[in-house]
């Protein structure tokens, strides 16, 4: 990955991992269903050893084992809220500095079994987790090593292998999700060369279903955009001079990626062939391995992209300072060349506003034009965005997710950040691109509410309520319902567009309302 400090750079990173359930907190909750949870996640390891060869009598003892152990490293591992501050999981170090964190850790013979490059420096993301990793080193027997990584093994490989393996995966996978049925297999191979192949897959995808044309409405739609949130940037009440500088230069180093990357990979060296799925699946991850080890040391490839063209998403990179759009979310319900800028402005332009306020999110701001970790806010100017961004986990924390599992304000603060703020950015440029003229009514509806209700559309759901928890507890964006209820109830815009008065449901009060970009 990039190095945080120099983003010109690619360096190894080592994080905290190495657990079977979603989240580090599953491990210690202790109520009802977190319990009853943990006891089908230990039977669904005792069946899959015994799938992979253990004796039955031998299975369960192994499972408490390997349970015990993934306990282990769960304690010493960061909480989702922690992972998510980017100075505090930077710790560059040598390789001697590494081993004198964890000497227990053969580490020489570990980077030379993977074939590493020469490392110099390394980010180690959480040292807390690495030196309690050499503890246990030593602490944990080497048999219950051995069953560890065995049962790991077979749980990357059980969807991939018989029908036995894969009912059972599906089947402890369904009390996390709730859902119902096992994805028809053309389903699951479709995601799995997604996966493998996804730029191969999706230079396929590209010449059916997106055209040049569709490509440049979606960059001057970008560009109107960017010179929304510049006008904002230049009137910011609550901002310094000083720091408006910095970020009207950060705003214009953005680098745009649109559709699909102008140079396609090489999957010459993959070797994929007839008989084994698993044998294909283990050699793509193999290719995939090698490829991202081999860039270690060497300039960061600018022009790389990390989602595959048919990905129904979008992302910004702090590091890169970029936005990108697959040509899988550049489609409708998001976006339609052929449909009006209130439909395309309030689907495909908040996303767009979306990734576009990443850059200056609790967690985007903290980089600069060139992608640096660095410091470029006055004291000021950054206190007081804190304080904005209080409000905002404020508002979120008082949501409730499913049932009586509240939404956690402080993991989705970055996202409920960029959705307050792509909407009010988007708002204004759709606002620029009528260019005062009065949009016509459509099935009732004005432009403005043709506006705010393509935005609600796009994050329609249906979550059934075992999902929703993973979610809440894992996923750090809002649950839709407060995606879309969350941002509109700040904005005297919407009020204004469908005649909401103070003290409707959808109206804050105005010592509530919050407005940071």
């Amino acid at each position: 990955r990039q190095d945080f400090k120099n983003s010109t750079a690619t360096i190894a990173f080592l994080s905290q991992g190495g657990l079977g359930l979603p989240d580090r907190d599953y491990y210690f909750r202790a109520d009802s269903q977190s319990t009853a949870l943990r006891s089908a996640y230990r039977i669904h390891i005792e069946r899959t050893l015994a799938l992979s060869g253990i004796p039955a009598a031998e299975s369960r003892p192994a499972a408490e084992r390997i349970l015990g152990l993934e306990t282990a490293l769960a304690a010493a591992s960061r909480t989702n809220v922690e992972v998510r501050d980017p100075k505090s999981n930077y710790h560059a170090m040598s390789r001697s500095q590494l081993a004198a964190l964890s000497p227990r850790v053969a580490w020489k013979e570990y980077f030379g079994a993977l074939g590493t490059p020469e490392l110099g420096t390394l980010n180690v993301a959480q040292p807390g987790f690495f030196h309690a990793l050499d503890s246990l080193w030593s602490a944990v027997p080497l048999e219950d090593w051995k069953l560890y990584l065995r049962w790991h093994a077979a749980r990357f490989a059980s969807p991939w292998l018989s029908s036995a393996f894969v009912n059972e995966n599906f089947s402890f996978e369904s009390r996390l999700t709730g859902e119902k049925e096992l994805k028809p297999r053309w389903k699951r191979c479709m995601a799995a060369t997604d996966v493998a192949l996804g730029e191969a897959l999706g230079r396929q995808f590209v010449a059916r279903y997106f055209t040049p044309a569709t490509r440049q409405r979606a960059l001057a739609m970008i560009g109107n955009l960017e010179a929304a949130l510049r006008e904002r940037l230049g009137t910011l009440e609550w901002m310094s001079d000083s720091t408006r500088t910095q970020a009207l230069a950060k705003l214009r180093a953005f680098q745009r990626k649109i559709g699909y990357p102008d140079r396609w990979r090489d999957y010459s060296r993959l070797s994929v062939a007839p008989g084994s799925f698993l044998a294909n699946r283990e050699n793509a991850e193999g290719f995939e391995f090698r490829r991202r080890l081999a860039k270690i040391g060497k300039p960061v490839d600018r022009t790389e992209w990390t989602m595959t063209p048919p990905t129904v998403n979008a992302y910004y990179n702090s590091s890169m300072n970029e936005i990108v759009f697959p040509a899988g979310i550049l489609q409708p319900p998001f976006f339609d060349p052929q449909a009006d800028d209130a439909f395309n402005y309030g689907g495909i332009g908040t996303v767009i506003g979306h990734e576009m306020t990443h850059g200056f999110d609790d967690r985007g701001r903290q980089f600069d034009a060139a992608g640096n970790l660095r410091d470029w806010w006055t004291p000021a100017d950054a206190d007081r965005f804190k304080a904005r961004a209080g409000r905002i986990i404020d508002q979120f924390n008082g949501y409730v997710a499913v049932d009586t599992v509240h939404v956690n304000g402080r993991l989705t603060t970055g996202e409920n950040i960029a959705d307050l703020g792509g909407l009010a950015i988007a708002y204004r440029a759709y606002q620029h691109a009528r260019a005062g003229h009065p949009e016509p009514v459509v099935d009732g509806f004005t432009g403005d509410q043709r506006f705010f209700l393509a935005f609600a559309q796009i994050w329609r759901e249906q979550v059934r309520p075992e999902l929703a928890r993973q979610d809440a507890a894992t996923n750090p964006h809002s649950p839709g319902r407060w995606r879309v209820n969350g941002p509109l109830s700040n904005l005297p815009e919407f009020a204004r567009a469908f005649g909401c008065r103070e003290g409707d449901a959808m109206v804050r009060a105005d010592d509530l309302k919050v407005r940071i970009w």
